[in-house]
C-alpha cells in the first residue's frame, strides 16, 4: 500500500552493523596465561565479575574455538613461537588483547629472554595496562573491544562482509 506511513516498529540495519553486533556478543576467548596477569584474567571469568554477561560464559582451551586471545603476562622467547602457532590456528576473525605491562612492552624485565611486547608476534587490538590489572581493566579492554569493532575501526578480512 503505497499511501501508508512508515511503520515504527519495523527495526532496520545494514548487515555489517548485524554482523558485527553478533560477533562482539559471542566472542569465545582463548586464555594465555603466562604469569601472574593470569590470575586476575580468571578472576574476570568467575561469578563476582561474570563475564557471561558480555556473551563470554566459557574460555576455550582449543584455538579453534576462539576468536580472541588474551595474552596475560610476560612472554618468552621460547613460548613465542608456540603463541604464533595459537593464533593463526583460531578462527577468523580474530582479535588479541595484551593484558599487562609484561605483555605489552616487557614491563620490568628488559632482557634477552623475553619478548618485548606481545605486538611484535601477533597484532594486537587492545592494550590493558597495569602490573596485575585487575578484572575491572580486564572487562574495560574488553567492552573498548567490542566498541571499536562495531565502529568499524577494527575489521578483519573473513570473505563475508
Amino acid at each position: 500500500m503505497a499511501g501508508e506511513a512508515h511503520n515504527p516498529n519495523f527495526l532496520l540495519t545494514t548487515l555489517e552493523k548485524g554482523v558485527s553486533w553478533t560477533r562482539t556478543r559471542s566472542m569465545w576467548p582463548a586464555t594465555f596465561g603466562l604469569a601472574c596477569c593470569a590470575i586476575e584474567m580468571m578472576a574476570t571469568g568467575a561469578a563476582h565479575h561474570d563475564l557471561a554477561r558480555f556473551g563470554m560464559e566459557v574460555f576455550r582451551a582449543s584455538p579453534r574455538q576462539a576468536d580472541l586471545m588474551v595474552v596475560a603476562g610476560r612472554l618468552s622467547q621460547k613460548m613465542a613461537p608456540v603463541l604464533r602457532q595459537v593464533y593463526d590456528q583460531m578462527a577468523e576473525p580474530k582479535w588479541v588483547i595484551s593484558m599487562g605491562a609484561c605483555a605489552s612492552t616487557g614491563g620490568m624485565f628488559n632482557n634477552y629472554a623475553l619478548v618485548q611486547g606481545v605486538d611484535e608476534i601477533v597484532p594486537v587490538d587492545i592494550y590493558v595496562p597495569g602490573c596485575p590489572p585487575g578484572p575491572q581493566s580486564l572487562m574495560h579492554g574488553i567492552l573498548t573491544l567490542q566498541d571499536k569493532i562495531m565502529a568499524g575501526e577494527i575489521r578483519r578480512s573473513t570473505g563475508l562482509v
